[in-house]
C-alpha cells in the first residue's frame, strides 16, 4: 500500500514539474503580471471604487507554490469575518505617520472607527495616537474621572483588534502634568491643583499627585501591554510655580523652574518606562526654555523622546533646526514631529481650512528633508494632530468627518513629498471627492465614512446663518414686526402677511435639514457631542426663526390691537 501511495505522489511530482516548464517557456519573452486587489470597499467605502495594485508575481513563486502544492497537505484557509476591511500591503518606510484622535471632545463610537482605521491605513497612516482624557473607562477610585458616555473595556479591546487588523501601531496617551482639566475639575481633587482657583495643571509638590497620576497611567497602561510608545503629555503646565509648595521649592532652589519641571517630568518618565519598558513620548514647549545642559543633567534624555510641535501656516524651520540641535546637545536619541491636520486653527473652527494646514505640512515636508545634517539623532515620526477642543472646558473645533480630506491630503503629503497630481489623485481615488484646496472643499459626492456629515455641515456653514441673516433682513420684518412689537404684541397684520409665508417655508425646510442632519450625526457620536454642535453652531438662528414664526402666528389673531401692558 506504501509503495502504491509513493508511486501516485511521484506521478503528480513529475506532472506539476511539466506544467512549470512549459508555463516558463509560455513566458519566457513577457514578464508575467497579476492585479491585487488591496482594497475591500466594505462598510466604509459604501459605492467607491476600489482600488487595486499591480503586483509582479515571478517565475519562480510559481514554480514553488506548485511544490508546495504537491508536497503539502490541503489547509483550509482560515475564516474571513464578513464585511472586515483588511490592511494594504504596504505602509511607511520612513519615520511613522500616526493620526492624532482627540477624544476630550466629539469622540466618535466604535464602529465609526471601524470604518475610519483602513482608511487611515489606505491614506498612508502608521497609526493613531489615543488621546484617552475622560474617555478611558478608569475603575476603582478613579472612576469619577469617567465621561457617562467613556468607552468600555470591551471598547477598548475591539479599538486594539481594529488597530491590529489594520496594521496601525496604538499609542495611548494620557496627561500627567498640564491640560488635567478633567481631574481637576472635580471637588476632590482640588487640592492638588497649582493654581487653587484653576483646574488645569497639577501642582507637582503635593504626595498626592505622582500617585494620582501614577494610578492613571497604571490603568491605561494595563490595557495596552503591547505599546511600544507611550505619551504622557506635559505640555503648557500653566500656572507652574505659582503655589505656594512651589514658591517654597523655587526659593531653596535658585527659582529654577526648569528643573521644577524636569523633576516631576523624569519621575514620570522613569516609573512609565521601569513599569512596562515602553518608549516615552512627551510635548516639548515646556522644554523650549530649559538648558541642555539642564535638561541632561535631569537624566530625562534616557528616558523619553520629545515632540516638536507647530501648527503654523508659515513655520520659522530655521528655529525648528535650532531646538533640534539643542534636544541632540541634551543628548536625546530621537524625535518626534507634530503637525496638525485641523483644530489647529480657531478655538471654534467649524470648517477645516486646507490651504492653511497643507502649507504646515509642507514647511514640515522641509524639516523631515533637513534631518540630515542631524545624523545623530532619530526622527521616529510626525503626529498629524487633529484637536476637537483647545482644552476640556472649550467647544468643540471642526468634528472629525470634516476634517478627513484635510488629513487626507496631508498624509499623501507626506507619503510622497508634495500635494502634487499624483498625491491628489490618489487622494481623489480613495475618498471619492476631489479635494480643492483653494476652495477649502472636497468636491463630489465622496465614499469615505462620514462624508454625509462632511457635506451637511458645510451646507450649513455657508447657508444657515446666511438665510437667516437676509429674512431678517426684509423690509417688513425691520420694519413692522421688530424685537419692540414682539415684546409688546403690536403689529399690523398686513405686514405680517408679506413676510409670515416665506418665514414658515424658511423655517419648515431647516426643521427637516437638522432632523435628518441629528440622525447622521446620532450614528457616529453619543448625545452629549450631538446636543453640543447643535447648541453651538445651529440652535441660535434655529430658535430665532421659531421665535418670530410663533409670535407671527399669535400676533396675528389680535387683529392690530394696541401695545399690550403684558408680553408674550
Amino acid at each position: 500500500m506504501a509503495t502504491k501511495r509513493q508511486a501516485v505522489r511521484a506521478v503528480v511530482l513529475c506532472l506539476v514539474l511539466v506544467a512549470a516548464v512549459k508555463l516558463l517557456l509560455s513566458e519566457s519573452r513577457t514578464e508575467r503580471k497579476q492585479k491585487l486587489a488591496v482594497m475591500d470597499p466594505g462598510s466604509f467605502w459604501h459605492q467607491g471604487p476600489k482600488v487595486k495594485e499591480a503586483v509582479t508575481v515571478h517565475k519562480s513563486e510559481v514554480i514553488n507554490s506548485f511544490l508546495n502544492w504537491a508536497q503539502k497537505p490541503e489547509v483550509p484557509d482560515p475564516p474571513v469575518e464578513k464585511g472586515a476591511d483588511t490592511a494594504p500591503l504596504e505602509t511607511s518606510k520612513g519615520p511613522a505617520r500616526i493620526v492624532h484622535l482627540d477624544l476630550k471632545g466629539a469622540a466618535p463610537k466604535v464602529k465609526y472607527m471601524k470604518q475610519i482605521f483602513p482608511l487611515f491605513s489606505y491614506l498612508g497612516a502608521d497609526g493613531v495616537l489615543l488621546e484617552y482624557e475622560d474617555m478611558f473607562p478608569y475603575h476603582g477610585n478613579l472612576t469619577i474621572l469617567r465621561s457617562p458616555y467613556a468607552y468600555s473595556m470591551e471598547d477598548i479591546e475591539e479599538i486594539k483588534s481594529l488597530a491590529k487588523l489594520n496594521k496601525l501601531e496604538l499609542i495611548p496617551l494620557v496627561q500627567v502634568f498640564g491640560h488635567l482639566e478633567f481631574v481637576l475639575k472635580h471637588e476632590r481633587y482640588f487640592h492638588l491643583r497649582e493654581v487653587r482657583a484653576f483646574p488645569n495643571s497639577l501642582n507637582p509638590h503635593h504626595p498626592d499627585s505622582v500617585a494620582l497620576v501614577k494610578d492613571m497611567v497604571s490603568q491605561v497602561m494595563d490595557c495596552h501591554p503591547d505599546a511600544r510608545w507611550f505619551h504622557m503629555g506635559a505640555d503648557e503646565v500653566r500656572g507652574l510655580g505659582e503655589s505656594q509648595d512651589s514658591k517654597n521649592w523655587l526659593h531653596s532652589n535658585k527659582g529654577d523652574i526648569g528643573k521644577m519641571f524636569l523633576n516631576h517630568a523624569v519621575s514620570l518618565a522613569r516609573f512609565i518606562t521601569e513599569r512596562s519598558g515602553v518608549r516615552v513620548i512627551l510635548w516639548d514647549d515646556m522644554l523650549r526654555k530649559i538648558s541642555p545642559a539642564t535638561i541632561k543633567e535631569s537624566g530625562l534624555q534616557d528616558l523619553a523622546s520629545p515632540t516638536i510641535w507647530n501648527y503654523l501656516t508659515k513655520m520659522d524651520t530655521d528655529a525648528i533646526g535650532t531646538l533640534i540641535s539643542r534636544y541632540h546637545e541634551a543628548g536625546f536619541k530621537g524625535v518626534w514631529f507634530a503637525s496638525a491636520f485641523k483644530g489647529g486653527t480657531g478655538i471654534d473652527q467649524r470648517w477645516t481650512p486646507l490651504d492653511y494646514h497643507l502649507q504646515n505640512h509642507l514647511s514640515w515636508i522641509k524639516v523631515m528633508n533637513s534631518m540630515t545634517k542631524y545624523p545623530s539623532i532619530t526622527l521616529h515620526g510626525i503626529l498629524l494632530t487633529g484637536w476637537q477642543r483647545f482644552e476640556h472646558h472649550t467647544v468643540l473645533c471642526e468634528l472629525l468627518p470634516v476634517g478627513i480630506p484635510s488629513l487626507a491630503m496631508c498624509l499623501q503629503s507626506l507619503k510622497h513629498g508634495a500635494f502634487d497630481e499624483k498625491a491628489k489623485m490618489e487622494a481623489h481615488h480613495i475618498l471619492g471627492c476631489n479635494i480643492k484646496v483653494e476652495k477649502d472643499i472636497c468636491e463630489g459626492s465622496g465614499s469615505f465614512s462620514g462624508s454625509q456629515i462632511y457635506h451637511m455641515v458645510f451646507y450649513i456653514h455657508t447657508n444657515l446663518q446666511k438665510e437667516v441673516e437676509a429674512l431678517m433682513n426684509n423690509y417688513h420684518i425691520k420694519g413692522g414686526f421688530s424685537r419692540f412689537h414682539r415684546k409688546y404684541n403690536f403689529a399690523n397684520p398686513r405686514i405680517i402677511g408679506f413676510f409670515q409665508g416665506q418665514l414658515k417655508k424658511l423655517l419648515d425646510k431647516w426643521e427637516t435639514y437638522m432632523e435628518n442632519f441629528r440622525m447622521e450625526m446620532e450614528g457616529i457620536y453619543f448625545p452629549d457631542t450631538v446636543e453640543e454642535w447643535m447648541e453651538e453652531n445651529v440652535n441660535a438662528n434655529m430658535d430665532l426663526l421659531r421665535e418670530n414664526a410663533r409670535d407671527a402666528e399669535q400676533i396675528l389673531k389680535l387683529n392690530g390691537q394696541p401695545k399690550s401692558l403684558k408680553t408674550l
